[in-house]
């Protein structure tokens, strides 16, 4: 293989940013992103997404070497001397829940217009199994006029990033890989190889490689749905979710998933792609839509049980004041693509509640752009009739619970996060 080879990352992203920063310290890399403020933020040595080590991001893009480091760019031509191209941009889905391809299909058409012979795309976003043969390899050949195997070479190595995990991080996480024949696959296997330590994983086709992405989310999401609906049970009966999964867990096979919101850029979005490309063959996928409607609904429920239990303080809801703690899809990490905490904060409102959201992670303007909330700091936090942890974030252990609940406020945990002496109920 060649080591002087020069890749480019299309999308600075969660995923682009982290392996732009991994390949650059053994190749020449271009960082692009059509986000020209993404970009020169970026040539500051900063990170919104709080994915990269910052340390790391200096040290390639400050490097002179001839043969590795990182150039970040937001022009096309910059692109036109690499050899290989990643593809990282977003897959999500549209308000009907339909994967949106736009930002693949661009992405693929740009890069129709710098592809040479001998070139390799490889594409890491979350697709349907058959996605990056069937769509993005007829927009390549359609703008660059080349053939597909012939002239140029296409693979697909999903992403497996975790927003916020700094343990399970880039080169730890085993890297599935696959390519457009069996000698670019091997290539693209060993390209891989070079910078992620904890090994790859060749698969025998594009296609393979496309749903053993697609199965990965999907099965966290039936898992998921699977304890939300035994919380759902679990309320009814008066019991403790919590206190039946600790003693379920004693025996050695059970598998240890937990209630509570399922949003993000992947497990929320990820089953739909699967069930798209299923049910476009005929077949309706019963379990994966009966967990995403369960999980899609677990917002809602939070808010209704919420609202039951000041009803039954004899609280006036018409103008009750509640505060939401977290509106990032996670905990510690700022990504509130496709959060689910939006579920409870649209429910509340609907029953006529005042209500704040507080997140020291999101950034409040691009949350007032996406879904119209002012969020509040800490300096604002006022008496409130309800205070719900949505999301665990570190620094909401540090909150004086105690004094909050001796003022008569109903607490609600969704994540089983805080003293469950301090709490009213938990998911």
């Amino acid at each position: 293989m060649n080591t002087k080879k020069q890749i480019a990352i299309i999308g600075l992203g969660y995923v682009g940013l982290p392996l732009a920063i991994e390949f650059a310290k053994k190749y020449k890399v271009i960082g692009f992103d059509t986000n020209e403020s993404r970009v020169e933020e970026l040539k500051r040595i900063e990170d919104r997404t709080h994915e990269a080590k910052l340390d790391d991001l200096k040290s390639v893009y400050s490097s002179a070497d001839q043969d590795r480091g990182l150039t970040l760019s937001s022009s096309l031509p910059d692109l036109a001397a690499c050899t290989v191209y990643i593809v990282t941009v977003p897959t999500p889905i549209d308000h009907l829940k339909r994967p949106d391809l736009r930002p693949l299909l661009a992405a693929s058409k740009m890069l129709g217009i710098v592809l040479k012979a001998g070139d390799i795309v490889i594409y890491e976003s979350t697709v349907y199994p058959g996605c990056t043969e069937e769509d993005c390899v007829p927009v390549l050949e359609k703008i660059s006029g080349l053939k597909y195997n012939v002239d140029f070479f296409c693979g697909y190595s999903p992403e497996r990033i975790n927003p916020g995990d700094k343990i399970n991080t880039l080169t730890k996480i085993k890297k599935v890989t696959s390519g457009s024949n069996a000698e670019v696959a091997l290539e693209i296997d060993q390209l891989y190889a070079s910078i992620i330590t904890a090994g790859t994983h060749l698969a025998p086709s594009i296609k393979v490689a496309e749903a053993s992405k697609a199965i990965e989310n999907a099965q966290r999401d039936v898992n998921i749905s699977f304890v939300n609906e035994l919380a759902l049970i679990f309320d009814r009966m008066g019991i403790d979710t919590s206190d039946v999964l600790a003693a379920a867990v004693t025996k050695w096979n059970f598998l240890n998933y937990k209630p509570g919101l399922v949003g993000g850029h992947c497990i929320g979005v990820d089953p739909y792609y699967l069930a798209h490309k299923s049910e476009a063959l005929g077949y309706k996928p019963e379990v994966i839509l009966s967990g995403r409607r369960v999980n899609d609904n677990m917002g809602m429920f939070v808010a209704n049980k919420v609202i039951k239990l000041l009803v039954s303080r004899d609280k006036v809801i018409n103008g009750a004041k509640a505060l939401i703690l977290g509106f990032a899809f996670k905990e510690n990490c700022p990504d509130t693509r496709n959060t689910r905490v939006i579920d409870i904060y649209k429910e509340l409102r609907a029953f006529s509640m005042d209500v704040d959201v507080f997140d020291p992670w999101a950034n409040p303007d691009e949350v007032k752009a996406e879904y119209g909330i002012e969020m509040i700091d800490d300096s604002q936090f006022k008496h409130y009739d309800a205070v719900i942890l949505a999301v665990a974030h570190q620094q909401f252990l540090d909150i004086d619970y105690r004094s909050i609940k001796q003022k008569g406020t109903l607490i609600f945990d969704t994540k089983s996060f805080i003293d469950r002496n301090l709490v009213d109920a938990r998911l």
